[in-house]
């Protein structure tokens, strides 16, 4: 050490850890996009970021047709009906796989334009002239420039100093997407052997290391009625980096299941029961358009949570949602009073209720309930608090990973703790909490290991899903006519 004479100062770590803000909500959408009308297109498989629809649309596409394009109809709700951002989208639909070729195929050419009806990929298509003019292939750009309308028809114009200008007929050559193609073990996913990349849902471990946002929900609408994706959902939320969990939205097929006393059966039956899920049922419609109850669930918890500074400790339940109706997937209507919806509710299952001010998301329960009566597990607002609470405390305290096991670094996470724990009560969401480092949980043998182990108590609130006024006729108030 170099030899000192005078006044000097050091630095030591503050003894208080701010928490990191985490997001509560951050959603997690898989399902299928209409990359031929993106005009920035991503690559399939892979999460994309987006907080706005403007970014959405130019990486992904958007269409109305939402049986073939499912992505979109979550884009749709949660930007322009609800108004909540960011979101996280893994289209499962590969162009270069979910395809099919067209070749020569002839069309008419009127004012110079002509139209084609098919989700073509632009990078595919080759023009030629009609084999009567010559059949000379035209260039992009020169002879004639090609983009979707409105109405999804691709336009190909010709340029009036182009090769083509006078042209009657055009002969095209190009790739178009198929959607039908996709089926639900392109959103299950997977590890590809030959290339070790991640497909579908497999693709969940990727936004973490991807956009530094720990996935709060996973949806799949349009998908997430079938059994296999369901099972793989909950299964990839629970463990996500071998670190997080989410919840996951999933609903119950209207095409099958078409009377709620049918719905309670079906869960168990398909195994929707866990404590991390939120079942559905039935859908649900706005105007012409039909969606996914889960959709709708998602913009109640999106609203609720943004409402509560992304603290998930209030329940969706009883929250309005974007909606004018119930139905069945073929548009039937379904009516529900609160008799029905409380059954519903009382099996785990997630509705909503135009009974009060207007059409509500409906229950509190997760999938386990009844079987499962645990609070932590089977409300919803507790179980993500519970998940929440997890993904704070480990991002807030990765830092003093592999710090050397002393009494300070012990007290500098209990205190930190306890501060943020006790701000969690002021406001009401928690009732209690506290953190302890316990002896009996930090044997010299793990303490030898590196190990040592804190222990959160806390609480929060239960919804008041039953409000009782006890009503009595009370004669004495007789005396008031001589009084």
């Amino acid at each position: 050490m170099a030899y000192k004479h005078g006044v000097y100062c050091s630095e030591v770590p503050t003894s208080i850890v701010p928490a990191v803000n985490t997001a509560a909500g951050l959603p997690v959408v898989f399902g299928t996009a209409p990359i031929h009308l993106a005009s920035a297109p991503a690559e399939a498989n892979r999460p994309v970021l987006c907080y706005s629809y403007a970014e959405a649309v130019a990486t992904l596409g958007y269409s109305a047709d939402w049986d073939n394009y499912s992505i979109c109809e979550v884009m749709y709700s949660q930007f322009a009906l609800y108004n909540r951002a960011p979101l996280v989208f893994v289209n499962v639909l590969d162009p270069a796989v979910h395809k099919q070729t067209v070749e020569n195929e002839s069309v008419a050419v009127v004012n110079k334009v002509a139209t084609v009806n098919a989700p073509v990929l632009l990078n595919t298509l080759v023009v030629k002239l009609d084999e009567v003019e010559g059949g000379d292939t035209l260039t992009k750009d020169v002879d004639y420039i090609a983009a979707y309308n409105d109405d999804e028809e691709l336009l190909i114009s010709l340029l009036a100093d182009g090769k083509g200008a006078s042209a009657t007929a055009l002969t095209l050559n190009y790739d178009k997407v198929d959607a039908t193609l996709v089926d639900k073990d392109d959103i299950i996913g997977g590890i590809d052997v030959a290339t070790n990349a991640c497909k579908g849902l497999e693709t969940l471990n990727q936004v973490f290391p991807l956009f530094g946002m720990v996935p709060g929900i996973v949806l799949a609408p349009g998908w997430s009625h079938y059994p296999e994706v369901a099972a793989v959902m909950k299964s990839k939320a629970g463990n996500i980096n071998s670190h997080f969990k989410a919840i996951v939205l999933t609903d119950v097929p209207t095409d099958t299941v078409k009377k709620y006393s049918d719905v309670s059966a079906w869960k168990n039956e398909n195994s929707y029961t866990g404590a991390d899920q939120v079942v559905c049922w039935p859908m649900v419609k706005l105007g012409d358009s039909i969606y996914y109850m889960s959709t709708h669930a998602l913009g109640a918890i999106a609203q609720t949570d943004s409402a509560n500074d992304d603290i998930p400790f209030e329940s969706p339940s009883n929250k309005a949602i974007q909606i004018n109706g119930l139905c069945l997937a073929d548009g039937t209507e379904v009516i529900l009073g609160p008799d029905e919806a409380n059954y519903l509710n009382g099996q785990g299952i997630v509705t909503a209720l135009n009974f009060v001010g207007g059409w509500k998301l409906w229950g509190n329960r997760t999938g386990c309930y009844p079987s499962n009566t645990d609070a932590k597990d089977a409300f919803i607002s507790i179980r993500r608090m519970f998940n929440w609470h997890a993904q704070t405390f480990i991002l807030t305290y990765w830092a003093k990973v592999d710090k050397p096991i002393t009494k300070r670094l012990i007290q500098t996470i209990i205190d930190s703790e306890n501060i943020r724990l006790n701000g969690l009560v002021a406001r009401g969401a928690l009732l209690g909490a506290r953190v302890e480092f316990q002896d009996t949980e930090n044997p010299v043998t793990n303490l030898l290991d590196g190990i040592i182990t804190f222990h959160t108590y806390f609480t929060p609130p239960t919804p008041a899903r039953e409000i009782e006024n006890i009503i009595e006729y009370d004669p004495q108030y007789f005396n008031t006519l001589f009084s």
